[in-house]
């Protein structure tokens, strides 16, 4: 179902417009719901309410901070950390984007007050702890750091999201329809298994698992010299034998496409002995590498899973069974 997910966007106002709309901009482009206090710059304890609501609304909450602490309420709160606290407290993804050296903004942008200076560290710290967080210096860094925070949020912490209500009742239908066609399939495949069953013989040119496979895979790294996001297109050659000694133990029984994924990127991690914030592998690759284990019999026939078959189970206890001195 296609959902489209609200952000509400919290900072200082009038020191960080040109930040806002910097951050607003690449949220519409990931079709997300920016919410933010454009129409509220100067805030009161009665738009307070109005903001908690909105914040209620919310399926994550993107901080801001730069150099300057905000208006306070009676409290002695600024509103921003009280957008915080309260989003906090509604149990909400939160991300925070800092800005690296704060005391090196200009006077229009910072506090001179050194009481006030000092609630913004502390909020900075609390901000800081325990959560996602990453530094920006120039408005040019914040559409990439944006971009990649949220995606990575929104990967790992599904919210629940807007649908268009026309959709649903649609969206309802055909996905009873795709069930029904997938049970059909399945139905389909075990009749002519059991009509047509498998006599497997292995291609007389087919590669074995000694050979050498160019894995290509993309990363996406922070460059320190430049300060930017970049991507990296990479490979890595990697035996069949050692994909299959390090994949055969979580295919014993079903497995589906991800885990052979993951346990790729771990592999990948320590040969390049970094690790990479994202790591992209090519689905080609993987399907190509699915294809030949099962040409080799090494994966079932009978499932579109990863399975080992009898033989497959063999080989994996001959690689993996640790062997007398």
């Amino acid at each position: 179902m296609d959902k489209r997910y609200q952000v509400f966007v919290s900072s200082t106002f009038t020191d960080l417009q040109d930040e806002r709309k910097s951050v607003i901009q690449t949220l519409m482009e990931m079709d997300c719901i920016p919410a933010g206090m454009e129409l509220f710059p100067a805030i009161d304890e009665e738009q307070w309410e109005f903001i908690k609501r909105i914040i209620d609304d919310c399926d994550y909450y993107l901080l801001i901070i730069g150099g300057r602490y905000g208006s306070m309420a009676e409290d002695g709160l600024s509103y921003t950390e009280k957008e915080f606290d309260y989003a906090v407290s509604k149990g909400m993804r939160v991300v925070v984007l800092i800005h690296e050296n704060p005391s090196e903004l200009p006077i229009a942008k910072s506090d001179i007050n050194p009481e006030i200076r000092e609630k913004l560290s502390r909020f900075i710290e609390k901000a800081s702890s325990g959560r996602l967080r990453k530094t920006w210096s120039t408005v040019q860094d914040l559409p990439g750091l944006v971009a990649l925070s949220m995606t990575r949020t929104i990967k790992a912490y599904p919210a629940v999201g807007w649908v268009r209500a026309d959709k649903i009742s649609n969206e309802s239908a055909l996905s009873e329809l795709n069930e029904l066609r997938k049970t059909n399939e399945e139905l389909q495949k075990k009749i002519a298994l059991y009509e047509n069953p498998i006599d497997f013989i292995e291609p007389e040119n087919l590669a074995g698992l000694e050979y050498n496979f160019n894995l290509s895979y993309q990363t996406f790294e922070y460059d320190a010299i430049y300060e930017r996001n970049v991507t990296n297109n990479r490979t890595i050659l990697i035996s069949l034998e050692r994909i299959f000694f390090l994949i055969s133990p979580f295919i014993i029984e079903e497995a589906r496409e991800n885990t052979i994924i993951d346990i790729l990127k771990t592999e990948i991690d320590k040969s390049s002995n970094s690790v990479f914030e994202y790591i992209y592998l090519d689905t080609q690759d993987i399907k190509t590498i699915y294809l030949n284990f099962k040409a080799l019999n090494l994966i079932s026939h009978n499932t579109p899973l990863w399975k080992l078959t009898p033989r497959g189970v063999k080989l994996m206890m001959e690689l993996r069974s640790i062997k007398k001195q």
